[in-house]
């Protein structure tokens, strides 16, 4: 009763409309025709996948560069629109949403793996209140059946047109939005407090791992590791069989076996022809967030992913693996890494990432000293994650509340 009469109270003498994505919008492509040396130092400013992808508004601080001539016919993204993400490994992942919230002068443009969405002058809808709509429960659902694939899904741009909207009085837009940008203020400074935390963790690993010159003797990853690169067979998923490790999945610490996706038992059999990690094998992401590190947590566990090296180590694991995230490293990968629309880190580069060689011991030595620091960080901070955890379902609970109008306000 709580959740009727708040929305009750909300929507009190107001009536809200739903309307046909197609009937209120238009839609439109992201950047054409570019090749690979467009993207390398362009003369013009544009969106990717990820700042979508990660963002529920556009970061216009991670911006990225193109070559675009004033003769080309490319579509330019303004302040309103709301921009989506045009495939992904799954129907849920795919369609995913953030909205252009700042205003700006400079010409932006879009992904060519992105489409943009613009509301006709006459329709209502500010972009604070689009960058929670198009996030909230009912409209993910409803986003990932517009997604059909194989490998691969894609937003069918026919089927997205015919999403309903809702479209209440501005009033009560700003209302939503100030509720939750509460919320998410709040969590934004739980998530400030962690991140100030994890940067004093890692300012004392790269000094323990900080060597003169002379000190050490040096060696390239692919002495001290075996190295295997992922097959570019591109996997089908399977509600049985074996995990495989996405770039996704990587991301520090021990790789959460129950996030990763299975894939076909055909698929399988390709893929283990090349090589099973095995237990505290390290793997690496070439994509994306290239250069991310996760340690592989059991024997046959998994098999390797598309974009994705698994590193054997010849020397200790746990050395190695605060080596390659350590800042030395991580600024080598950053400075070898191939341009483009999706940054790539090649196997070439990856074998060749210098890594200082201590004796058995000292290796042993620093790996418990950081073992230490990594449980004191991970049991001071442990209340934080879990505020966290509780403040992010909380603001999910109010956001799918405060966005699940009544179909019955719907007017002709």
């Amino acid at each position: 009763m709580i959740k009727l009469n708040f929305m009750e109270k909300l929507l009190e003498g107001v009536g809200v409309e739903w309307k046909k994505l197609g009937e209120v919008a238009e839609l439109y492509g992201g950047l054409s025709g570019k090749k690979k040396e467009d993207f390398d130092k362009g003369n013009a400013l544009y969106i990717s996948y990820k700042n979508i992808f990660d963002n529920i508004e556009i970061n216009f601080d991670k911006l990225e560069s193109v070559k675009v001539s004033d003769s080309e016919n490319q579509h330019e993204v303004k302040y309103g629109d709301i921009l989506f993400t045009g495939s992904s490994e799954t129907a849920e992942e795919a369609g995913m949403s953030s909205a252009v919230t700042k205003k700006f002068e400079d010409k932006v443009y879009l992904n060519s793996f992105s489409f943009g969405v613009r509301f006709n002058n006459d329709i209502h809808i500010i972009p604070q209140f689009s960058k929670y709509l198009f996030r909230s429960h009912f409209m993910r659902t409803e986003i990932a059946k517009t997604a059909s694939g194989v490998t691969r899904f894609n937003i069918s741009k026919a089927r997205f047109k015919k999403l309903s909207v809702p479209i209440p009085p501005i009033k009560v837009q700003e209302e939503i939005v100030r509720i939750l940008d509460t919320f998410t203020e709040l969590t934004t400074e739980l998530k400030t407090e962690l991140t100030a935390r994890k940067k004093q963790y890692a300012y004392y690993r790269d000094k323990l791992l900080t060597f003169e010159e002379g000190e050490v003797d040096w060696k390239a990853l692919g002495e001290v590791a075996k190295i295997f690169d992922s097959l570019h067979q591109t996997p089908q998923y399977s509600d049985h069989g074996l995990s495989m490790i996405r770039v996704t999945d990587i991301k520090g610490g021990f790789v959460n076996l129950e996030d990763t996706l299975k894939v076909s038992d055909e698929i399988y059999r390709i893929f283990t022809k090349k090589y099973i990690p095995q237990k505290y094998d390290l793997v690496m992401s070439r994509v994306g967030s290239y250069g991310n590190v996760s340690i592989v947590p059991s024997d046959n566990a998994v098999c390797m992913g598309q974009n994705t090296v698994v590193i054997h180590p010849l020397i200790n694991s746990k050395y190695l693996y605060y080596i390659l995230l350590s800042n030395s490293v991580q600024g080598f990968i950053e400075r070898n890494v191939g341009g483009g629309s999706q940054k790539t880190l090649s196997l070439k580069s990856i074998k060749e990432i210098p890594i200082p060689i201590v004796n058995e011991i000292e290796q042993a030595r620093i790996v418990s000293l950081l073992d230490k620091f990594d449980g004191l960080t991970s049991s001071i901070t442990e209340g934080l994650p879990r505020e966290i955890e509780l403040r992010q379902k909380q603001y999910e609970y109010y956001r799918n509340m405060l966005l699940s109008f009544p179909k019955s306000e719907v007017k002709a």
